[in-house]
């Protein structure tokens, strides 16, 4: 046996419960954006972390929230990029006055979804940066290929 599976269509929500029940008081998760925060954010003066992806990778994204890591964390489908209503959800709630940075990793939903997440966010004021880890030519604006993703890591 390789996964305990309940059901296709709600193995993100099954999943981000069952890491929800196994660490009370470190992290919550909210189910309808299927995002996962630190129970103490936002955290007054710091610079908030998000970060996130597709789902299937665990503990990949949701496993590095917490005290001293990410400040939240987006949940995409199964190998699918969070989309941008995720990552605004995310941005507001840990928004605690010093801005936010969203880490992005070098695949091509990814780097789309945040970054119309943040031209949102910067509308509503939302101070933000966004750093993207991978190989520089992945924000080109040009019509080319995307590099492999095999030279892509993140530093956590």
């Amino acid at each position: 046996m390789k996964k305990l599976i309940n059901a296709a269509e709600s193995i993100v929500s099954d999943s981000l419960t069952g890491l929800a029940s196994a660490h009370p008081g470190s992290i919550r998760v909210d189910l309808e954006n299927k995002v996962v925060y630190r129970s103490d954010g936002p955290v007054p003066g710091k610079v908030g972390l998000v970060s996130g992806g597709g789902s299937g990778h665990e503990p990949l994204h949701s496993g590095y929230v917490g005290r001293g890591m990410l400040d939240a964390a987006c949940c995409g489908e199964v190998f699918t990029s969070p989309v941008p209503d995720q990552v605004m959800a995310a941005t507001h709630a840990v928004d605690g006055g010093a801005g936010v940075l969203h880490i992005v990793k070098n695949y091509t939903g990814d780097v789309m979804n945040f970054d119309m997440a943040a031209e949102m966010c910067r509308t509503r004021c939302t101070p933000l940066a966004a750093a993207a880890w991978g190989s520089p030519s992945s924000w080109r604006r040009s019509w080319v290929p995307p590099p492999s993703r095999a030279r892509t890591w993140t530093p956590w």
